[in-house]
């Protein structure tokens, strides 16, 4: 079912304007391996000579303890929601690089221990048990140093993905603070024990301002901000509101909301201060362009906590975080947009909907005509912006489109043309890029961001 209507003399009015793309997300991975070539450097430049086998496997121990140590400080920068990298490389992308670089620096940790404890041993001449128990035993920090490999092990074991679909999103989120500890116990041994930091003042300095600095990045935006802004804001919920099966939209009032500066496709991490949902934040994207006085967000019954908020009260305190994310006007590339929904992936793309300007296509994709959220909304704004709106559904009465490039071809006529704003379910964003990039649409412009972390 499709429905299409006149442009407005404002919305007639708008001009399409090509936004600045910013160099950060190329910057930054460029200034990450900086990095590690300026640790690889401060091994070379201490290293005199390698003679043997024991020389050459200890060598290679400190090149991965070195790595694996700023392997740590780079892991805890992506995940401290610095709103230069949030907002220009996207939150999920900075998930992703996250869960890159912890399987390599948790690989780098562990390679270190062995060959440590391997070279050492072959030196001094001794079995690997006995090395083992005299490195734990008798060396300054490696006690912590040993606790804080157990616990980046235990951290890998949690973070797989067979383990992750075992606990709920909030219970691995608090276990996973335990590589704060585990990083906090490494860092000791470092500076006490390896060979490029003994006696060398420069490198201590350099280690310690790279540490330092990462903590204070995560004590601001982490800790002290969201407290800040919890007290500043004083949000409460005003009602809650059923949009469709499973769905509800929770409006919010609060204080100086403007200075949140949520932009239209970025979402907050929410804390409803109720007994069941105080200890836990999670992403929900604004439904509605912020306002000064009011916020939005559309959510759909996935798990505890979602379901839970079908039954917040008027009045129920909360705090939010944030704005973050990327899925916002800055990445297009393109006069065209078509934003394809899938279930309650609308919600972003109903705020982008209303305020992109030029020429915007809406598909929207349920499994029912009951599953259509906010589509007196969405009829609304296509009838004040001559937009067109293609309403997809598989069940009986509705009209259905495969999701393939074909199919979409035939709902977007000219569609390689088109910047694509993506949201939906995994396997409907995964089908959907393959089918976008079959028919010819580049892979710069077709933006997604997933809330999977």
């Amino acid at each position: 079912m499709t429905s299409t209507s006149t442009l407005t003399d404002a919305a007639r009015g708008m001009r399409h304007r090509r936004p600045r793309r910013s160099v950060v997300p190329v910057l930054a991975p460029a200034v990450i391996w900086a990095g590690a070539v300026g640790v690889l450097a401060l091994w070379w430049s201490d290293t005199t000579s390698v003679v043997g086998a024991a020389d050459w496997i200890t060598g290679a121990g400190r090149i991965t303890g070195l790595l694996a140590g700023y392997g740590c400080a780079v892991l805890l920068a992506l995940m401290a929601r610095v709103p230069l990298l949030d907002h220009t490389v996207g939150t999920d992308r900075l998930a992703r690089w996250h869960a890159w670089g912890g399987r390599c620096t948790i690989s780098l940790v562990l390679a270190h221990t062995l060959l440590i404890i391997w070279g050492y041993s072959l030196t001094s001449h001794t079995n690997v048990v006995g090395q083992t128990s005299t490195l734990v035993l008798h060396y300054p920090d490696m006690l912590k140093g040993t606790i804080g490999f157990l616990l980046f092990l235990a951290t890998g074991i949690l973070s797989a993905r067979a383990a992750r679909r075992r606990m709920s999103y909030e219970t691995w989120h608090y276990l996973h603070f335990a590589t704060y500890l585990a990083v906090f116990l490494a860092f000791g041994h470092q500076l006490s024990n390896g060979a490029d930091f003994v006696g060398n003042r420069p490198a201590q300095v350099a280690w310690y301002t790279l540490f330092i600095g990462v903590a204070a990045l995560l004590a601001w935006y982490r800790f002290a901000l969201p407290v800040r802004r919890g007290m500043r804001h004083r949000m409460r919920v005003v009602a809650v509101h059923p949009e469709a099966p499973g769905v509800v939209s929770v409006h919010l009032t609060g204080e100086h909301l403007d200075e949140l500066g949520g932009a239209p496709g970025q979402f907050l991490r929410w804390r409803f201060l109720t007994r069941e949902l105080w200890w836990t934040a999670n992403p929900y994207s604004l439904s509605a362009p912020a306002h000064p006085r009011h916020l939005r967000i559309t959510v759909k019954s996935a798990g505890g906590h979602s379901a839970a908020l079908a039954r917040l009260r008027p009045g129920t305190r909360v705090w939010a975080e944030g704005p973050y994310g990327g899925f916002t006007a800055h990445r297009r590339t393109a006069p065209k947009v078509l934003l394809l929904a899938g279930g309650v992936g609308i919600t972003p793309l109903r705020t982008l909907f209303e305020t992109l300007p030029g020429q915007v296509t809406l598909v929207y994709r349920a499994r029912h005509a009951d599953d259509l959220a906010l589509r007196g909304e969405l009829d609304a704004i296509a009838a004040r912006r001559q937009a067109t709106v293609h309403y997809v559904v598989d069940g009986p009465g509705g009209y259905s489109s495969p999701l393939t490039a074909r199919g979409l071809g035939d709902l977007v006529p000219d569609l390689a043309a088109h910047d694509v704003y993506l949201c939906g379910p995994p396997g409907m964003a995964r089908s959907a890029t393959e089918a976008l990039r079959g028919a010819g649409v580049p892979a710069r412009r077709i933006h997604h961001e997933s809330f999977e972390f």
